[in-house]
Order: structure tokens, then sequence, then C-alpha cells
């Protein structure tokens, strides 16, 4: 398609995350590799043409060694609306959190006791073991390696994050960790929606319209299958969850040593299930994750596809805080997105 060689996105850009102040949401994220990059403001009328938000806002981008994706947005609002989603159940739709790769999960699980013993509001799982590729392979426990991965839950009020380490395998275009930070972390590497839909039809929006790859398709998760996931999305006996994956065109479904980074996880729990809906407590102006970017090129074309799409709520392109061109909207599936114009 000619529109599709127009324009171009790419992995996800940025988690914005509210914040009541920024000296200590920097110095905490600075501890995972991040570093402060630059600052702009919008008032509160632009704001509210931009983001829907009537507050004047003060936002900081924050970089992670040379990554051109994952990175950290925080957005202090004069008058937040509200107190986001806190350390709530992951089970929740309206629900985003994003994944780190490090090599040092136990550091940051000393962290995390540290934090529970002073009496800090903190929600965690145990370091999971879990094999992701592969899953067929019969494994040689002491002859050969483990390979797979420990993943851990880590909820905040301003945070949602869930950590892997890596065991026996590397992807080289997946995450690249910061050895100089303190906790020995990359930027993000995927972030998460949850969404109810059986008959799939919102997922077509990132695909057809947004022009991301998918790459993974139905991969379905049971509370009998994994104890991680049993954990982490609150399953119940008999519940599962289904999961979509979709990267940065430049990534690859097919060669495992090629993917990249910036992957939207869509986890997608069947209809039957009654979740709690939360979208007002994870957009523009809560607190805490409440705003995914991308960077693309074309956003006018990009503008013109999302309006005949039906997503809902397009705003017309202006420039956000840092100058960027940039609209926002809401996708079919109730997640409010900004795209920004890549330099």
């Amino acid at each position: 398609m000619t529109q599709e060689q127009q324009t171009a996105i790419e992995g996800i850009y940025e988690v914005c995350i509210g914040i009541p102040e920024p000296i200590s949401a920097i110095q905490y994220w600075e501890q995972f590799g991040y570093r402060i990059g630059e600052v702009g403001e919008l008032t509160a009328d632009v704001a509210n043409q931009l983001y829907g938000v009537n507050s004047s806002l003060r936002s900081i981008r924050l970089y992670h060694q040379n990554a051109d994706h994952g990175l950290i947005r925080l957005m202090v609002w004069q008058n937040p609306t509200n107190e986001g989603l806190g350390t709530a159940s992951m089970k929740i739709k309206g629900n985003r959190w994003a994944t780190s790769l490090t090599t040092d999960i136990l550091s940051i699980l000393n962290h995390i006791e540290d934090a529970k013993a002073a009496g800090l509001p903190i929600r965690y799982s145990s370091p999971y073991w879990e094999v992701i590729y592969n899953k067929e392979r019969k494994s040689r426990p002491f002859i050969e390696p483990a390979v797979g991965v420990r993943e851990m839950l880590l909820l905040q009020p301003l945070a949602r994050q869930v950590l892997f380490q890596r065991f026996g395998y590397t992807l080289p275009h997946y995450g690249q960790v910061n050895q100089n930070a303190p906790l020995k972390t990359s930027q993000f590497t995927h972030i998460g929606i949850i969404v109810q839909d059986d008959s799939k039809e919102t997922l077509k929006f990132y695909e057809e319209v947004l022009g991301l790859l998918r790459v993974r398709d139905d991969v379905e998760t049971s509370y009998e299958s994994s104890p991680a996931g049993k954990d982490i999305f609150d399953l119940n006996p008999g519940e599962k969850f289904i999961v979509t994956t979709f990267d940065d065109p430049r990534s690859s479904k097919f060669d495992l040593m090629s993917t990249r980074s910036g992957r939207l996880y869509i986890v997608r729990f069947p209809e039957e299930i009654n979740l709690e809906s939360r979208f007002e407590s994870t957009q523009p102006g809560s607190l805490g994750m409440s705003l995914y970017t991308y960077r693309v090129k074309g956003i006018r074309e990009y503008c013109d596809r999302i309006k005949s799409s039906t997503a809902k709520k397009v705003t017309d392109i202006i420039s956000n805080e840092f100058g960027e061109t940039s609209f926002s909207f809401i996708a079919p599936d109730g997640y409010f997105w900004t795209l920004l114009e890549g330099k």
C-alpha cells in the first residue's frame, strides 16, 4: 500500500507517568538507568486540546542510554484528575504496565522486601521461573542449561512494572541493560494493556491502522498452566487469558534473533469473566502510568487514517510540550494514545 510506504511507526516510544512532584520520581527511575533528557510545558488550554485535561502541565522526558524507544515521560499536572490505579490488581480493563530486562533480579527483590518491611505501599510477586520460547523442548535438569526467564511483578502507587531476567539465551535487539545503573535494567522492552473482545476485532486496529507487526497471536495462559500468570493476573481456577503481541515493523515474526523490543502486549480475557473497568484512572491527568506514545513518520497521514477508523475523540494536530507535532485519540478498545512526529 502506498500510504504504508509513506508512513512508518516504531516500537513503543514512551510510557507516560503522572506524578505529583518530580524529584522523587527522577531519583527512582535513575536507579533503573534513566536520566533527564528534555523538559517542556503546556498551558491548561493547550493541554486540554491534546490530552483532554484542563490543567497546566510540566513534563520531563527521561532517556535510557541511546535507546530510541521505551523512554519515560514524567507528567506533572498542576491539577491531577485522580490518583490512578495505585497497587490495584492487574486484572482490570484500563490497566497499563511496563516491563524491563534486568541482569540482577534478586537485587530488585531485596529493595522490594526492604520497602515492605518499612511499611511502604507495595505489591509484588515472587520471581517465577517461566519458559518463554521452545516450550516443547524436553529439559534435562543439571545436565543441560536451563533456558527461560525469572519474572516478577512490582506494583507501587506511581509505577506498575514487570521485571525479568534471562537465563540460557540472549536476544541482541530486545532490551539493552545499563550495567552502570544501580539496578542493572534496560529501557522498557514491552508494555501491556488488558482488553475483553472475543471477536478480536479491536486487535485489527493495531495491525491494519497503526501498521504494527503482529508477531505472536492467541498464546494462551491459564490458572493451571502458569504459576506466574496465575499470580500476576490474579487468575481463579479455570480462568485464562490470551496474548497477542505487536512489534515495531522492523522486528521479525520468524527470526528470533531479529526481534526488537518496543512490543505491545495485549492481554485478552474472555468476555464471560466479569472484569472491573478503570479506564478513567489510566488516562492523561491520572497519577501513575496513564499514557503510551508512538513516534511516527507521516503524522498527517496517520491522523487521516485514524480519523477514518473506529477510533474516537481524535484531536487536531498541535505541538506538544516538547514542541513536537502530535495528536491523540482513543483506540477502539478504550485506551488513550498519543502519536508524535519522529525526527
